[in-house]
């Protein structure tokens, strides 16, 4: 159990909680949510002894296991494997000990058996295939297993962290935004693995869809308290709309919005060119008279300004081979045909490099053109938002500063007003935008994309760092969009939102997603099924005509050793403890042949405890000849 009693906390002279209470208990999953700032990180600082409270008490059994993701980005020559396997501290020092124990002369002494017998506790024997489950499940190749640490970049370096903190078998595991570096599918099998998770579970995240399917209760941090809410988030959402709904002035702006969606349905209904728009904004109604007071009190409002001239054609790439002039890989994407139209809302689906911001890339400028041809409409007014934009920014120049150059002639109160909807307000406006948050750039170049009034937005990730006010506010916005769309995100509840198409990035082509986001996880079961069984069959194949050196078979036979190794060496402990107890069972049983044990009444007290151990040798036979079937169908069906 975890349990805070009145905790209050500061950092610096800015207060975060105050006299707040509540507890936690194994097999809980919490999500903890505020505005950014509101303490979430700090609470997590505190719980891993980094930051003492200044005031109340926290309760943590001391026996408990924390695991936490490390934030530091790991520069190390370990593979990958190992990297992840040296999650678990008390698995490492148990192999360590075995390893000393069987370099000594007494390899039967009593320690070894006792650690021998902790391995087999903890799992320790299948440690490598966990840890391998772990790294594949977080969109690893299996060929990368073994690939140096320092060789993968940053945003794969901190999927190890997160398959380090996995591996942990810990009490308590603290997540803060473990989604940010993970594609779709990533995901979707962390939020499976999550859901098995026994422990205490803490996690901050952005992602609604994520916190609704791993939450089984939501702490929302707010005014330096904490208030708690049974369920997942939507269930939370609804409670806070129920809340907010009675107060008046924040329902009539929720009121206002839909009035305002509601006249471009009545509006476009019947129109053949804008049916499709009025129809997707006509879904989302029902859903945002539920979720939109939740909001209400968000300070992000602001809106897309109508195109000033929407040309029927976009942009298209016709038979279009897309990838990169210093690849040595060859193409990303071949034969890619897409024309852009008026009216268009397209989500991008595929697993990280699959090419999607490839072909996004072609769309903005034809940067990754290989081949073919890209059709650009002369009056398509593009906006383009990705993540490598984020560093485009000046960090010398403040907010305004950059606004002043996409609108030369608005008066300094407009543009004031203006950025007071992405929430920048006061001096904040004048101040350089180097030491700005993630968070706080990304609203920046959101805001400095929807000045420039384009008619197709190219959004690669535009969630990414995005609190959730934030994300519902661009929602809200992108419904009430009347241009065309093309969305890469893996936020479900944004392209649930907003786009009426799906396209799949896959195998190096682009194709229509004929499903609902709802069925992707199961049409990438079917692919992962589906290359499973190509493997299988091309090995086959391979092994069957190929011939192989000696230098592959020594390679071979070497992988081979490598991966049964850990089976092996059960079997042998296992047959090493037998062969010693059957000694002992030997020498028991010599010495109760003889009769005087019998005769002499002195002698009663040692037979009945010879009597004794017989029996508990013959017990401890028995178990470990069953462990050894065991172990040996384990290690015959590995081979």
């Amino acid at each position: 159990m975890l349990n805070l009693n009145q905790i209050s906390l500061r950092r610096g002279r800015k207060l975060l909680l105050q006299n707040v209470s509540f507890q936690i208990h194994a097999g809980q999953r919490m999500g903890l949510i505020g505005a950014n700032g509101s303490g979430k990180t700090s609470l997590f600082a505190l719980l891993l002894g980094e930051l003492e409270s200044d005031d109340g008490e926290l309760s943590i059994d001391p026996n408990d296991v924390i695991a936490h993701v490390a934030q530091e980005s790991p520069n190390t020559t370990k593979s990958a494997l190992d990297y992840v396997i040296d999650g678990d501290a008390e698995l490492r020092k148990t192999q360590a000990a075995i390893a000393v124990g069987e370099a000594g002369p007494d390899r039967n002494n009593a320690d070894l058996h006792i650690l021998y017998e902790t391995m087999e506790a903890i799992d320790g024997f299948t440690a490598e295939s966990r840890a391998a489950k772990l790294i594949n499940g977080l969109g690893f190749s299996a060929d990368e297993i073994h690939k140096p640490v320092r060789e993968f970049s940053g945003g794969w370096r901190m999927r190890l962290n997160l398959a380090r903190s996995l591996m942990c078998r810990s009490d308590i595991l603290l997540l803060d935004e473990p989604t940010n570096h993970l594609d779709l599918p990533a995901i979707l099998w962390l939020e499976r693995w999550l859901r098995r998770y026994d422990g205490i579970l803490l996690v901050i995240s952005h992602d609604r869809d994520f916190l609704d399917q791993v939450c089984t209760r939501i702490a929302q941090i707010e005014n330096q308290q904490i208030n708690l809410y049974a369920g997942n988030y939507s269930q939370f959402e609804s409670l806070r709309a129920e809340q907010l709904a009675l107060q008046q002035a924040m329902y009539t702006r929720q009121q206002k919005d839909i009035k305002h969606i509601q006249g471009f349905v009545d509006r476009f209904r019947y129109k053949a060119s804008k049916a499709r728009q009025a129809q997707s904004r006509l879904k989302m109604l029902e859903r945002m008279t539920l979720i939109a007071p939740a909001h209400a009190d968000s300070p992000f409002h602001f809106h897309f300004a109508s195109p000033k001239k929407q040309p029927q054609h976009l942009l298209a790439l016709t038979n279009a081979v897309l990838g990169y002039t210093d690849s040595a890989e060859g193409p990303v994407l071949d034969k890619v045909n897409l024309n852009l139209m008026a009216g268009d809302r397209i989500g991008l689906l595929g697993v990280n490099g699959a090419g999607k911001s490839t072909l996004v890339k072609a769309l903005a400028s034809g940067s990754t053109l290989l081949k073919g041809e890209r059709i650009l409409s002369k009056d398509t007014k593009i906006g383009y938002f990705a993540q490598h934009q984020l560093d485009l920014l000046n960090p010398d120049e403040s907010p305004l500063d950059h606004l002043r150059r996409y609108a030369p002639n608005d008066r300094e109160s407009e543009m004031r007003n203006y950025l007071g909807r992405f929430d920048f307000g006061g001096e904040r406006i004048f101040e350089p935008v180097a030491p700005f948050s993630g968070g706080e750039k990304a609203r920046l170049v959101l805001a400095l994309m929807i000045r420039q009034e384009p008619n197709l937005l190219l959004l690669d990730e535009p969630t990414n760092h995005l609190d959730l006010e934030m994300r519902q506010a661009l929602s809200v916005a992108l419904i009430e969009y009347t241009g065309a769309l093309v969305v890469i995100s893996h936020d479900r509840h944004l392209l649930r939102s907003v786009c009426d198409e799906l396209l799949i990035v896959h195998d190096g082509i682009v194709d229509r997603f004929s499903r609902s986001l709802d069925e992707y996880p199961a049409w990438l079961k079917e692919q992962q099924d589906r290359d499973a069984s190509n493997d299988l069959d091309k090995d086959k194949s391979e092994n069957t005509n190929r011939p192989v050196s000696k230098k592959q078979q020594r390679q071979q036979e070497a992988r081979r050793r490598q991966r049964l190794k850990p089976l092996m060496d059960k079997v042998r402990n296992i047959e090493k403890q037998l062969e010693s107890s059957r000694q002992a069972l030997e020498k028991i049983e010599a010495s109760l042949a003889d009769e005087t044990f019998y005769t002499d009444p002195d002698r009663k007290a040692e037979l009945a405890g010879h009597v004794k151990e017989q029996a508990s040798l013959k017990a401890t036979i028995n178990t470990l000849e069953s462990d050894w079937i065991e172990a040996s169908e384990v290690l015959e069906a590995a081979d």
